[in-house]
């Protein structure tokens, strides 16, 4: 009897901890540090794109309408609609920004990766950084020509006169490269946890 109860006290003790060590391990579980930069990047390209959408200033500028004639006071209009460029770079970041807030909803919601939901975010986290990174080349391309001109082409600088329009253009695109920094980081993870599940 003794050898019975000690082995069914063992047995009882043996369920117990295989119990415990079920209740330690962690199911495979979106990572804080994926939470926190699809944050970051819903906040950036969010912000990138508010900037961006209202940014617009106007100014009232001479004009001469001969060499010899008098200069006229003309307002000038500087927004965001007048630029491909910039309206480019506006839908972009719209794009990652729903994309940012459908994917942490998804993420946070669903804890456990039991399905192919984590291979999907990487194909798109992929897609939004090529995404961002052509839309803030556009955007700072058309902007560099605002701040400096282009002698070849005759074209003027005008961020000397629009300052706060170029301001504004100038935060957007710090603040959407931070966006997709936080994209390219994504990325990096996603092939680092590939490589560690790999035999």
């Amino acid at each position: 009897m003794e050898s019975r109860a000690k082995h069914g006290f063992d047995g009882t003790q043996g369920a117990v901890n295989q119990g415990k060590s079920d209740l330690g391990r962690k199911p495979r579980s979106v990572s804080v540090h994926d939470i926190v930069l699809r944050l970051v990047a819903l906040a950036t390209t969010l912000v990138a794109a508010v900037v961006i959408g209202v940014a617009k200033q106007t100014k009232t500028v001479s004009i001469q309408l001969s060499p010899t004639g008098p200069s006229m006071p003309v307002p000038v209009v500087a927004k965001t609609a007048y630029s491909s460029a910039f309206v480019y770079f506006l839908v972009a970041n719209v794009i990652a920004c729903v994309y940012s807030a459908i994917s942490l909803a998804i993420s946070t919601a669903k804890r456990a990766s039991r399905s192919n939901l984590p291979l999907l975010f990487s194909i798109v986290d992929i897609a939004m950084v090529a995404l961002l990174f052509s839309g803030n080349g556009a955007a700072m391309t058309f902007g560099l020509l605002g701040a400096h001109g282009n002698s070849h082409l005759q074209w003027k600088k005008v961020c000397n006169v629009f300052e706060k329009f170029c301001f504004d253009v100038a935060v957007a695109g710090i603040v959407s490269m931070l966006g997709s920094l936080a994209y390219v980081l994504l990325v990096l993870l996603a092939i680092v946890s590939l490589h560690k599940r790999s035999p």
